[in-house]
């Protein structure tokens, strides 16, 4: 009999901060992380009407330099890196020969030679062995994730809680720009990051810096936050604020399986422009139209939807299946996202569908995101 060797979970640099703090603790993508705090709803009504601070340092950051930096990457994934500039990214996605999304991530331009890659705390290993591989033009890797923290201040009141603990001025940071640091500067760190991005649809920032500043961090935007009501948040709010706002989740959304044209994602995949992997599988997929459709819906009857469930037709024919779903917080109702079968009588916004799991059935409507903004 073969014994099965242990996994090890990871804590981020902010463990015993949440601990403290008298977080609900779970496993997640290999690390012990908060699933809340003072409760779901509590924490996600924070980040919608003021502020909310998370802890996302589980996810991976690759730095890309050298002569090879800018070829590298263009040629790594779907999106347009010649639109940066210094001190700008971009969300896009990686993807296979055939087409499926390796993993979705950010693109920062540091330097005409240098760029962070962020991506999904769940695919840091295979990640980086699938940029290694695929690194034509030489460019210089480096798996940084255990050397940074990553801070998320999410809410109306994110831009007034940081600027009270940086000297920076922030109210020209426009949406996916950001500024990197000067050593030193930022609470003693060596590399600090201000990014005007989010996963919540509210105007916010994050904070990459040095992992063992992280707690020196975190306390001082909670106290620069007292007087915003501030509240620290978990996982579970991260997640029902993301689903309100439409926002993917890798795993659930997207993965192998999935192609950025079928899950909407056309807008950063250049088809029309150079050259990336999977470029030639997706102008196929284009050519003949994808099978399928991510879309997502609202309950207007009691139920709420969970991964895997049917979604079918009115008179019950089954045309999908449920990707992502939960409680909506802000509309009282349940909202999902879901593949469906590519066809106008199914995608229409306003469609009516039946979600159905276990025996049970309730009806809903095709809408399209933000769910809380209709």
């Amino acid at each position: 009999m073969t014994e099965k060797k242990a996994i090890k979970i990871k804590r981020t640099p902010l463990f015993d901060t949440h601990v403290g703090l008298g977080a609900r603790m779970t496993t997640f993508a290999g690390f012990e992380m908060p699933i809340q705090y003072s409760g779901i709803i509590d924490e996600h009504h924070a980040v919608r009407n003021a502020v909310g601070l998370f802890d996302v340092s589980h996810m991976g950051e690759v730095m890309v330099t050298g002569p090879g930096a800018f070829e590298f990457v263009q040629q790594l994934v779907s999106n347009d890196v010649t639109r940066l500039i210094d001190g700008k990214a971009l969300y896009t996605v990686m993807c296979t020969p055939q087409g499926g999304v390796v993993d979705d991530l950010l693109v920062y331009r540091l330097a005409a030679q240098r760029y962070l890659l962020v991506i999904n705390a769940s695919n840091i290993g295979e990640d980086y062995k699938w940029m290694m591989s695929h690194n034509p033009s030489d460019a210089v890797l480096e798996n940084i994730s255990d050397q940074l923290a990553l801070i998320a201040v999410q809410g109306p009141r994110s831009f007034d809680v940081v600027q009270k603990i940086t000297d920076e001025p922030l109210g020209s940071l426009d949406f996916y720009h950001f500024m990197e640091l000067k050593p030193d500067t930022f609470f003693t760190c060596q590399t600090a990051i201000l990014s005007h991005t989010g996963y919540t649809g509210e105007r916010g920032l994050e904070i990459y810096c040095d992992a063992d500043r992280a707690p020196a961090v975190w306390n001082a935007l909670m106290e620069a936050g007292a007087e915003y009501n501030i509240k620290p948040a978990g996982l579970g709010a991260r997640d029902t604020l993301r689903l309100e706002s439409g926002f993917c989740l890798y795993g659930n959304d997207l993965g192998l399986e999935t192609n950025p044209l079928e899950a909407g994602l056309g807008w950063l995949t250049r088809l029309d422009t150079g050259d990336f992997i999977g470029r030639d599988a997706l102008l196929k997929i284009k050519e003949t139209g994808p099978a399928r459709r991510l879309v997502g819906f609202v309950s207007t009857e009691r139920g709420i939807p969970r991964q895997g469930s049917e979604i079918q037709s009115e008179d019950g024919k089954v045309i999908g299946s449920v990707t992502s779903g939960s409680q909506s917080p802000v509309l009282s109702k349940g909202i999902g996202l879901g593949y469906v079968l590519n066809k106008p009588e199914f995608t229409a916004v306003g469609t009516p569908v039946r979600i159905a799991s276990r025996g049970r059935s309730f009806l809903a409507k095709v809408t399209r995101p933000p769910f809380h903004r209709t």
